[in-house]
C-alpha cells in the first residue's frame, strides 16, 4: 500500500513538473539578443569594439545582435572593418539608426547597408555618404577630376555591392555617394532603402520576429519577441581609448605633454614634469593616429617648444618665444582641420583656450627675467669667486658643478668632493672654477649667488631658491 501511495504520488509530481514546462515563459532559453551601442564618430575603437561584441555574442550563442547606431561618420578605414565584421557574422545583425533625432551619416550608410536587417527609428534621418578625400598630411585635399572619379566611383562600387547582396535601393545608395543626399526614416522605408521604421527597441524585435535571413551560417529565421535584451557594453580601456580619440582631448594632451618634457629639459632633475609630460605625449600621438591629423600641424607645435627651449640658452630677450607662440597657433589651426568631416575638427575655442594659455605662461616667464635681470649688475666671470655651487659629477680632482643656473667643468683643491656637496670657488684657471668644501666657517661670506654675466634662463626665475 505505501508502494503505490509512493507511486501514485512521484507520478502526480512529474505531472505537475510537466505543466510548468509547457506553460510558455516569454523567451525560451537562448533567445537573447544582445545589444550594441555606437554612438559618435566611427574611429579604430568602436570597430574593436564591434567586432569584439559580434565575437562574443556568437560565442554566446545570441539569436541576434543588434546595433544602436548614431553617427556623423568616421573614418574610412574603421568604417571597412565593421562592414567586414558585420558581413561575416554567423549572427543575424540588425542595424538600428536610433534614438529618435539620430542619424547615419557617411560612413553610417555603410554599416546599415552591410546589416541583415535594417531599421531606423521616427525622426531620424540617412544619408551624405560622399567619400572625403584626405592627402598624406591628413588634411582633406582638392583631388584633380581623375582621382576624384577614382574615389567617388570605389564608394559607389562598395555601396551598390551591398544593396545588392541585401536586397535594397542600390539607385539611392549611389546618390547618397555622388549626390550627399539625405532622406527621413519613413522616407527610406518607402524607398527601400531600411527594412522597416520602428519607434521602440521592443517594437523592433516583434516586427522581426519570423523573418529569414541568410548569414554566413546560412539561413536563420529570427525568434527576438519576447527575447531577453542583454547589453555588450565597452570595457574600460575602451572608453578610456574612446575618449582620448576625441580631437579636442587629442590636441590636449600633445600640448600638455610637449609643456611637460619642456619644464623637464629646461630644468634638469624635477622628474615628474619629465615623466607626467612623456606620457602625456605618448596618449596624444596614440589619439591622433586614431585621426585624420595633418603631421605639419605636429612639428610646427614641436618648432615652437624648440623655440622656447632655445630661447633659455640663446639672450633673444623674448624674440624666440613670441615665434614659438606663432609657431604653436598655427600648428593648432592646422593639426585637426577637415571641412569636409566635422566630427574631426578642432573646436575654435579649445584652440584659442589652449593657446592663449601657452602664450600666457612664456610672455609671463619673459616678464619676469626681465625684471629680475633690470635689477641685476653683471661684472663678468670673476664674480663667481666666492660664490657658492653645488657639485654634479663627483670632483676627482675634476669634475662639473652647478653655479648660477649652469654647469662648469671645476677641480678641487682639497682632494675628492662627492656629488651633491656645496662648494666654494676660490679662483679659476681658464674656463675651470677652483673649488675646495664649503665650511659653516666661510657660509656667512660666501654668497648663495652671483651676480655674474649669465644667459637668459627664464624658469630659474621661478625655482631659485634662496
Amino acid at each position: 500500500m505505501k508502494y503505490f501511495l509512493r507511486t501514485r504520488l512521484l507520478s502526480l509530481l512529474a505531472w505537475i513538473l510537466g505543466l510548468f514546462l509547457l506553460v510558455p515563459s516569454g523567451a525560451a532559453v537562448g533567445e537573447r539578443v544582445y545589444l550594441v551601442e555606437v554612438d559618435g564618430p566611427i574611429t579604430p575603437v568602436i570597430a574593436d569594439y564591434v567586432d569584439r561584441s559580434l565575437k562574443q555574442a556568437t560565442d554566446l550563442g545570441a539569436e541576434a545582435v543588434v546595433i544602436r547606431l548614431n553617427t556623423p561618420g568616421g573614418l574610412s578605414s574603421a568604417m571597412d572593418d565593421i562592414v567586414q565584421d558585420i558581413l561575416q557574422s554567423p549572427v543575424p545583425v540588425v542595424v538600428y539608426v536610433a534614438p529618435e533625432g539620430a542619424r547615419a551619416a557617411s560612413a553610417g550608410v555603410f554599416i546599415t547597408y552591410a546589416a541583415h536587417i535594417a531599421a531606423m527609428a521616427p525622426a531620424t534621418n540617412i544619408g551624405s555618404a560622399s567619400p572625403v578625400l584626405i592627402g598624406q598630411d591628413g588634411q582633406t585635399t582638392t583631388p584633380d577630376e581623375t582621382m576624384q572619379r577614382k574615389v567617388v566611383n570605389d564608394a559607389v562600387a562598395k555601396i551598390r555591392s551591398l544593396a545588392e547582396r541585401r536586397g535594397r535601393n542600390a539607385d539611392w545608395a549611389e546618390q547618397a555617394v555622388r549626390e550627399a543626399v539625405n532622406i527621413t526614416a519613413e522616407q527610406a522605408a518607402a524607398l527601400n532603402v531600411v527594412d522597416l521604421v520602428a519607434p521602440s527597441l521592443d517594437a523592433l524585435l516583434e516586427a522581426v520576429d519570423g523573418r529569414t535571413v541568410t548569414t554566413t551560417a546560412g539561413e536563420v529565421t529570427l525568434r527576438t519577441k519576447n527575447a531577453e535584451v542583454v547589453p555588450i557594453n565597452m570595457t574600460v580601456l575602451e572608453r578610456f581609448f574612446q575618449i582620448l580619440s576625441d580631437p579636442n582631448i587629442a590636441y590636449i594632451l600633445l600640448s600638455l605633454g610637449m609643456l611637460g618634457l619642456f619644464f623637464e629639459l629646461a630644468n634638469p632633475g624635477a622628474i615628474l614634469p619629465g615623466v607626467l609630460g612623456g606620457i602625456l605625449l605618448l596618449l596624444g600621438l596614440y589619439a591622433l593616429g586614431t585621426l585624420d591629423v595633418n603631421w605639419a600641424g605636429v612639428l610646427l607645435m614641436g618648432f615652437a617648444f624648440l623655440l622656447f627651449l632655445i630661447d633659455l640658452y640663446v639672450p633673444t630677450h623674448g624674440v624666440l618665444t613670441l615665434g614659438g607662440i606663432i609657431s604653436f597657433a598655427l600648428g593648432s589651426l592646422l593639426l585637426l582641420q577637415s571641412p569636409a568631416n566635422p566630427a574631426f575638427q578642432l573646436s575654435r575655442s579649445v584652440i584659442i583656450a589652449v593657446t592663449g594659455t601657452v602664450a600666457a605662461v612664456f610672455l609671463l616667464l619673459v616678464y619676469l627675467v626681465a625684471r629680475a635681470h633690470a635689477r641685476r649688475p653683471a661684472t663678468g666671470r670673476e664674480a663667481l669667486i666666492g660664490a657658492r655651487a653645488v657639485v654634479r659629477r663627483a670632483l676627482e680632482p675634476e669634475g662639473l658643478v652647478f653655479v648660477e643656473g649652469e654647469l662648469w667643468r671645476a677641480r678641487s683643491l682639497s682632494g675628492p668632493i662627492p656629488a651633491g656637496q656645496s662648494v666654494r670657488i676660490v679662483g679659476m684657471e681658464g674656463l675651470v672654477l677652483l673649488v675646495e668644501p664649503f665650511t659653516e666657517e666661510v657660509a656667512e661670506s660666501a654668497p648663495l649667488t652671483a651676480p655674474a654675466t649669465r644667459r637668459w634662463r627664464p624658469l630659474e626665475v621661478l625655482f631659485r631658491r634662496g
